[in-house]
């Protein structure tokens, strides 16, 4: 499966665009069969998205009992800590939905240490992909959201880390952050993240202006090297367009 080229839709405002993101989740997951995979990301961006997810109609329109959720990355904090991108979720949606417990993969950072919270679940992950290497024929995700942080770093790879570079490993420990909140991470790579069938990248807000006219120009960011075998959609509010383009 080729790498796709980005396709770029700009939203009114941050409603609109998580309205497209839930219609675009909408109409892909309930029309795919079988066991399907999510995976979830954190920061601010999503926040209106999950709580969509929450409620009418899209609550109903998705089949609960066959997604399972993972994340792109999450801080080296319990979940109960108000930095888990985990815990975020599942106060957002996850703990007011019917999504089977068993079908929540959270990243376990009760483990020792990021590294060892890596191994934990990149060995998980290939369990429920059930081999050790992705075939860009079978994605490991039906989708996957992204975000972009100010100074171009997605999921938890950052600019001018080793961890950028990553193509063996599906799931690193990241002993430093590169912005804050400077606390240890653990984090997809980009070979896993991009074994999908879609790939959503929300992006709101006047502040990430400047980023977004740094990752649309090709400036090498970890947000510019994100790649999809599948579609590979930059989903942007008007604020942070760094253009006027066609508004959704």
């Amino acid at each position: 499966m080729a790498t796709k080229v980005p396709q770029l839709t700009v939203a009114a405002d941050a409603d609109a665009l998580a309205e497209a993101a839930a219609k675009r989740m909408a109409a892909r997951l309930p029309a795919t069969a079988g066991r399907l995979a999510v995976c979830l990301t954190g920061g601010s961006s999503p926040e209106r998205l999950y709580r969509l997810i929450a409620h009418e109609p899209l609550r109903a329109a998705l089949p609960w009992d066959r997604i399972h959720w993972f994340w792109g990355d999450d801080r080296f904090v319990a979940q109960g800590d108000p930095r888990s991108n985990s815990g975020a979720a599942r106060r957002l949606f996850l703990d007011h939905v019917p999504a089977p417990p068993g079908n929540i993969h959270a990243i376990p950072t009760d483990a020792a240490n990021p590294g060892e919270a890596a191994r934990r679940y990149q060995a998980e992950l290939r369990d429920f992909y059930g081999a050790d290497r992705l075939d860009d024929r079978r994605p490991l995700f039906d989708v996957v959201l992204m975000g972009v942080g100010d100074d171009g770093h997605t999921a938890s790879l950052f600019p001018g880390q080793a961890e950028v570079d990553e193509t063996a490993r599906w799931v690193v420990g990241v002993a430093e952050a590169g912005l804050a909140p400077f606390v240890p991470r653990v984090s997809l790579t980009f070979p896993a993240l991009a074994s999908t069938r879609e790939m959503l990248f929300l992006v709101s807000g006047r502040g990430k202006r400047d980023v977004m006219t740094r990752v649309l120009s090709g400036a090498d960011l970890p947000a510019t090297r994100a790649h999809a075998h599948g579609e590979l959609v930059w989903l942007v509010d008007r604020d942070a367009a760094p253009h006027r383009r066609d508004v959704a």
